[in-house]
């Protein structure tokens, strides 16, 4: 199983650092809390999967050693991606506004194409985002799932 390291503030050393599914379930679901999040984000990387998505990056509280993270953030790779399939299974996928209530309140996270912008004064794609401490502006980990393995 991979050692994953975490910095000062809790967070994945920098890095994009790739799990099995099984092992992300071990590592980050050992509480009832992050259990139950756990359940939201697989349901939410199925319909990705049956859409045709490869990889998907994890990123949020849940992917640091807070012990009771407030819910995952996931932006997830476009390339290969039937669009209009998860359009039809999923239009939560495509709804950002109220502040993704819509997404947070069925799945307990977020879902975001990566290469779309998430910050408009740096310009930069959720991927980079994700990788950047919003508090600090310092590099971060985040964890990286290939859905084609995914049960």
């Amino acid at each position: 199983m991979k050692v994953l390291e975490f910095n000062a503030q809790g967070n994945l050393v920098q890095g994009i650092h790739y799990l099995e599914w099984e092992e992300f379930e071990k590592k980050f679901g050992y509480n009832l809390r992050r259990k139950s999040l756990i359940i939201g984000l697989k349901r939410g990387l199925n319909l990705l999967k049956k859409a045709g998505c490869q990889t998907v990056y994890i990123d949020g509280s849940f992917v640091t050693q807070k012990n009771k993270p407030g819910d995952f953030d996931v932006c997830w790779d476009t390339n290969g991606v039937d669009m209009d399939e998860l359009k039809r299974i999923e239009p939560l996928f495509f709804i950002f506004d109220n502040g993704r209530k819509a997404q947070k309140s069925k799945y307990m996270g977020e879902f975001f194409p990566a290469n779309c912008i998430a910050d408009l004064r740096s310009k930069k794609t959720y991927l980079d985002f994700f990788q950047t401490d919003k508090h600090t502006g310092e590099p971060k980990g985040i964890i990286a799932i290939d859905l084609r393995r995914l049960k």
